[in-house]
């Protein structure tokens, strides 16, 4: 756990990094001068012990001669080496000492060797003589010929004072190249550090650009590690922001531009009743005009009410607060009702109205939605048609039933077919025939409707040729 204290230090990500890899570096360092230390340390001291019974060995191979011990012993006197014999109680047959001068072995040792064990002591306090010293001890057991049974052991010991000093000097040179390791490690770790802190800083510029609403940033990344990997998704996230601003850009136009046509909308049929209730109020209008104007204010209202209503759908499709009540209906059935209600608007507009076949076709779907999206799209039509033609087909098809609504009108381009299902637009803004509903919101309530039945529509269009929306509805699972 990282103390407080260091939690609230504000170091920074230069440091961070620099520290860290340094930290790494040194703890490897540190950790193998220790291990060769040590290994070192053992290596010697068991090759200082093979010695020494190789010694004790050639002893024995004597077969305890004294004169040939002499000579043994002054040989390994040059080397600092002694040995000693001792009988199998423990009491010294050579070098010449006194009697009462015994082997430092205890009860479980002496039985070891009995029992043919080798036996080495790596280091002790003193040797054998009571000399503060330290030295490696080995006991090597022998045995009579005749009968094997054990007749003494031999004690080889040796000072390890060359080991400690080479130890000494291995150390020393383990430290210096420390010392050199530590600088490199130090200007690596700079290297490193500097490096990756680069690449943090550098997308940190970028965030900081977009925070300020530049939003045409891309950095360049290999896709190496998790800083590219991270540079890619802030790529990402860069465009989408785009988007999304763009969006909210056209979105916002689209309001200012509904709520202009809105207002338009609403304060012509407003002035328009308010002059009439004016009129009746004060006795202006003949008694011969007074139905007329009561009929001319509830069609004012209705425009008032369509357009109210339409807001109104359109938010309650997007947030999923209209239940479809889904069953057969047959087309034939719902499409002429729908011209005979729309009859005196399509006379209004100069245009006709034909109806294919459609005898035997049943769409399953909700009746009072089917209605509005099939309104929606033949006022559509109208908005755009002038002395044309608007034909409602329908047929069979594999995924379901197809309804197409063709017209003959100005038609549109590719970046008006794009943009024809975004709320409050409008394909042509010179075309404002409000008596048939434009308002920039039938299309898009069309397109919701369409996606709650799980239906799809497509669009075709040439401008000055006509537009074609094709709906299918699926079957029944």
């Amino acid at each position: 756990m990282i103390p407080k204290r260091l939690n609230k230090m504000k170091l920074p990500y230069f440091f961070q990094q620099f520290l860290g890899f340094l930290a790494v570096i040194v703890l490897l360092m540190t950790i193998t001068i220790i291990s060769l230390v040590l290994f070192g340390r053992r290596t010697a001291l068991n090759d200082t012990e093979s010695r020494l019974f190789s010694y004790a060995e050639s002893v024995i191979d004597e077969d305890l001669n004294p004169t040939q011990l002499d000579t043994i012993r002054r040989v390994l006197a040059e080397q600092e080496v002694s040995f000693f014999v001792f009988d199998d109680g423990g009491r010294i047959l050579y070098p010449n000492l006194p009697d009462n001068f015994r082997a430092n072995v205890d009860d479980e040792q002496l039985d070891q060797l009995k029992s043919g064990e080798r036996i080495s002591l790596t280091t002790h306090s003193e040797d054998l003589l009571g000399n503060p010293s330290e030295t490696t001890l080995v006991y090597l057991p022998y045995f009579n010929e005749n009968d094997q049974n054990f007749a003494g052991f031999i004690t080889v010991t040796a000072p390890i004072s060359h080991i400690n000093r080479q130890m000494r000097e291995l150390k020393g040179n383990l430290f210096n190249a420390f010392l050199i390791s530590a600088i490199a490690a130090i200007f690596m770790s700079v290297i490193f550090a500097h490096y990756q802190v680069k690449r943090v800083n550098r997308l940190r510029k970028a965030a900081h650009k977009v925070a300020g609403g530049n939003y045409n940033i891309q950095l360049e990344h290999n896709k190496r590690d998790e800083i590219d990997f991270l540079t890619r998704d802030f790529n990402r996230m860069v465009i989408a922001l785009k988007e999304s601003q763009d969006e909210v850009f056209n979105q916002e136009e689209r309001r200012k531009s509904f709520m202009q046509d809105a207002a338009h909308e609403m304060r012509t049929p407003l002035t328009t009743i308010n002059g009439l209730l004016e009129g009746l109020e004060h006795d202006v209008i003949p008694e011969n005009q007074r139905l007329r104007s009561i009929k001319l204010m509830r069609k004012e209202t209705r425009r008032l009410i369509r357009l109210v209503n339409e807001n109104m759908d359109y938010e309650n499709i997007r947030s999923n607060r209209i239940i479809l009540s889904k069953h057969h209906i047959p087309l034939a059935e719902i499409v002429e009702e729908i011209s005979e209600q729309m009859k005196e608007i399509i006379k209004e507009s100069s245009n006709e109205l034909i109806v294919g076949e459609m005898e035997g076709l049943y769409v399953y779907a909700d009746y009072d939605r089917l209605k509005q999206i099939l309104v929606n799209l033949i006022k559509n039509a109208l908005q755009f048609t002038q002395n044309g033609t608007i034909k409602i087909t329908s047929k069979k098809v594999a995924e379901g039933t197809e309804i197409a609504i063709r017209d003959t009108g100005i038609g549109m381009t590719e970046s008006q077919m794009e943009n024809i299902w975004e709320r409050y637009y409008k394909a042509d803004l010179s075309r404002t025939k409000t008596k048939f509903g434009e308002s920039g919101l039938g299309l898009a309530i069309v397109q919701q409707l369409v996606q709650l039945h799980q239906a799809s529509i497509t669009v075709q269009s040439e401008p000055n040729e006509g537009t074609a929306f094709t709906i299918t509805f699926p079957d029944k699972a």
